[in-house]
């Protein structure tokens, strides 16, 4: 009986190390089918999870009720198993190298408990080389034993995209790769147990940790070319979302549209293959640029925030400015790389008072992170401009009449309204709004600009 086997008949268990969005979800689904063990070293989360909360929000509080997952933060737990996932992040530092402390740590606590006859499969985006030449290295040192001897080794990017109810992990194509022919087979057989979609085996692990970075390096030069258009269109004074739709006609033209590129894959990846070319000697282009356009944008939506209020006449040092949305996408929680925070950081150098909603994400996790107060919807009031940022469905459901409420009552300007109901106006402050006070960015264009001006607000978008 090989692993595989072992493990369909629950002879043997399978461990998945790091319990975030990607690791969760896959413990839950496995444990659908075997015994499996979920290892965090994150013991906050571990209990969210014993009591059915699921803060990644990716399966949802009953599935987690409901599931046979044993929740760990006891590394020795992992002795108890022979195929091991690993499913940690793998950051970037501030100067955009590849932090790898995640992975390597990762490696060493599965090595500690690494037993004969075991597979280690990595998940983490990592770039080409890190599993054979940084990972295997580990794994033998802390367990003693001997890479394709008495243990093997394989890897599978995870596919993952958080948030999305539709493209989910059963029903992604999962493409895996092993260290030999018996390592892939068992890797394979082992994920074709919950991946609907089917396997794609990749010829080399060198060749699915490639796939995984160029996956998503691909995606960030097209949301950087759709961004530059915007802002080369914003200067010519042309709607982008116009443009693209009117593109969009053309059967082979690409759905991309601009906006904020953050979150622990395409903000990140990227710079993984960058660093490898490097280091071979290869500087990149298209990949590097495309990188600092996405990089950058945060600052640029924020200095066209500004040039709306100067526009409106809005004193910049002292405004009151609100942000609907917080995390990097939309309908999911996860704050991490989100680049709303680089709006925030530029808005309060001009001395702005930015007040941040946004119900989906933790508001502990955010302050500890990057000190910032959660409010309530309840609790915007007297605001100089309003973005809406993430476009959570909850935030879509609002409508153009809704936003006016968050607004400051302001005095009228007498050369923006008719004379004679200014004359016969005996007491003007209590005229609530003029047009030009309604400041309201809408990034990702949820809302009907025509409408949006028609009904008086300052509108702007990518």
């Amino acid at each position: 009986m090989n692993l595989y086997e072992a493990v369909k008949n629950k002879k043997e268990k399978i461990s998945v190390i790091g319990l975030g969005y990607v690791g969760m979800p896959l413990a839950v689904a496995f444990a659908k089918k075997v015994e499996v063990i979920g290892f965090d070293i994150n013991k906050r989360k571990i209990e969210f999870y014993r009591n059915g909360i699921d803060v990644t929000n990716e399966v949802g509080n009953e599935a987690l009720k409901e599931t046979s997952v044993a929740f760990t933060s006891d590394e020795e737990k992992l002795k108890d198993c022979k195929f091991h996932i690993v499913a940690v992040p793998t950051p970037v530092n501030s100067n955009k190298i590849p932090d790898l402390s995640p992975v390597i740590g990762a490696s060493k606590t599965v090595g500690r408990n690494l037993t004969k006859g075991s597979i280690v499969v990595y998940e983490s985006t990592v770039y080409p080389g890190v599993t054979e030449d940084i990972c295997i290295p580990i794994l033998e040192k802390e367990s003693g034993l001997k890479y394709g001897q008495d243990f093997k080794v394989g890897y599978s990017p995870e596919r993952i995209n958080p948030g999305d109810k539709v493209h989910r992990l059963e029903t992604i194509v999962k493409v895996v790769s092993g260290m030999d022919d018996e390592s892939l087979d068992i890797i394979a057989n082992t994920y074709e147990l919950i991946i609907e979609a089917g396997v794609h085996r990749a010829e080399s692990i060198k060749v699915a940790e490639a796939a995984k970075v160029i996956e998503n390096s691909q995606r960030d030069i097209n949301i950087a070319f759709m961004n530059e258009l915007s802002m080369v269109f914003n200067k010519m004074g042309i709607d982008t979302k116009a443009v693209l739709e009117a593109a969009g006609t053309k059967w082979n033209f690409l759905n991309f549209s601009p906006g904020l590129v953050g979150g622990h894959c395409i903000g990140v990846d990227p710079y993984y293959f960058i660093y490898k070319a490097e280091e071979l000697g290869y500087h990149s282009q298209i990949i590097l640029s495309g990188r600092k356009i996405n990089d950058d944008m945060g600052k640029y939506v924020a200095e066209n925030i500004i040039k709306s209020m100067i526009k409106a006449d809005k004193q910049i040092k002292g405004s009151r400015v609100g942000i609907f949305g917080l995390a990097f996408k939309e309908n999911c929680p996860d704050v991490r790389n989100t680049k709303v925070t680089d709006i925030i950081d530029e808005l309060n150098d001009y001395g702005v008072e930015v007040m941040v909603v946004d119900p989906l994400v933790d508001q502990k996790e955010v302050f500890e992170e990057y000190g910032i107060k959660l409010y309530s919807v309840e609790e915007l009031k007297g605001l100089d401009a309003v973005v809406f940022a993430v476009p959570h469905d909850c935030f879509r459901k609002m409508n153009l009449e809704d936003i006016r409420q968050f607004y400051k009552d302001e005095v009228p300007n007498f050369d923006l309204i008719n004379n004679e109901v200014a004359a016969a106006l005996e007491e003007p402050k209590t005229i609530k709004r003029t047009s030009s006070s309604l400041v309201l960015t809408d990034i990702k264009g949820i809302f009907n600009k025509k409408r949006a001006e028609e009904l008086g607000y300052l509108y702007w978008r990518l």
